[in-house]
Formats: structure tokens, C-alpha cells, sequence
């Protein structure tokens, strides 16, 4: 499984100008052999930033657009129909964001992000174009969609 950052997808999305559409748009097409996934914070990112231009509706239809189009998996910390105590919620929004930020300093949606993806035993890799801010903070192998598509 290959878990993919907010800024990929983002940029497919939001920037077709961007010099590096060429090799994001290679790299979403190959990870589609290898369970592309997305953690749910990351999708979240990308509905807060889209917001702006997207209807209510398309906002609603995410699934369609992002996830379907994608093939992706969106991995949640729990299961989203399950009830929770609020030890699990402090668990999952406190304990092990702030675990990250104080071993390896890094910004909270980052580490939620992080935590998230760790969790599941079938992830290889981590894809971002901001790798500069996760190498050397997981155990997950950390590549730009441009080194991803040169292993």
C-alpha cells in the first residue's frame, strides 16, 4: 500500500499549471497497481483547501471525485461507524500527535497525518512532494512522486 499526501492529490486537483503535473499525473496513474490510500486527515486538507470553489454538492459527492477517481483507500484511525470514548478520541487527536511533535518536531496535521498512515501493516511508502518534512520522522519509506516513479 502506498499512501499518498495531501499535496499530490492537491495538485491535481487545484493546479494544472504546475510544472510538475507531468510527474504527479505519471505517478497517480502507476500507484494505481500498488492500493493507493489517503488517510482521512489528508482528505479533509484537500476538501478545506477546495472549499473555497466547490458547490455544497461537491463537497457532499468527495467520494466520487477524489476517491473513485483515485481508487483510493482512506484510511481512519477507528472505524467512522464505531462509538468511541472520549480516552480513544484523546488518544487519537492528543497522545500521538504530541508523541511525534516532541521526538521529531513536526506540525500537528502532519503528525496526525503520519500516525495515521503508520498504522496499517500493508504500507511501503509514503508520497509527497514535501518529503524534506518526513524523512527521518517514520519508519514508512518517504518519496516524491518523481522518486517513486524512478525505484
Amino acid at each position: 500500500m502506498v499512501v499518498i499526501d495531501t499535496d499530490v492529490l492537491l495538485l491535481a486537483f487545484a493546479y494544472p499549471n504546475d510544472d510538475r503535473q507531468k510527474i504527479n499525473q505519471k505517478f497517480l496513474e502507476t500507484v494505481q497497481t500498488a492500493q493507493p490510500a489517503t488517510t482521512i486527515y489528508n482528505v479533509m486538507e484537500i476538501l478545506g483547501q477546495l472549499s473555497f470553489n466547490l458547490s455544497a454538492e461537491q463537497l457532499d459527492r468527495w467520494q466520487d471525485w477524489l476517491v473513485n477517481a483515485y481508487d483510493l483507500t482512506v484510511i481512519w484511525d477507528i472505524d467512522p461507524e464505531e462509538r468511541i470514548v472520549p480516552e480513544t478520541w484523546h488518544e487519537i487527536l492528543y497522545e500521538r500527535p504530541i508523541r511525534k511533535m516532541r521526538t521529531v518536531r513536526m506540525a500537528f496535521v502532519d503528525a496526525l497525518i503520519l500516525s495515521a498512515a503508520e498504522r496499517p501493516l500493508n504500507v511501503n511508502h509514503f508520497v509527497t512532494w514535501n518529503a524534506r518534512h518526513f524523512k527521518g520522522k517514520t519508519t514508512l519509506s518517504v518519496l516524491t512522486p518523481e522518486e517513486y516513479l524512478a525505484r
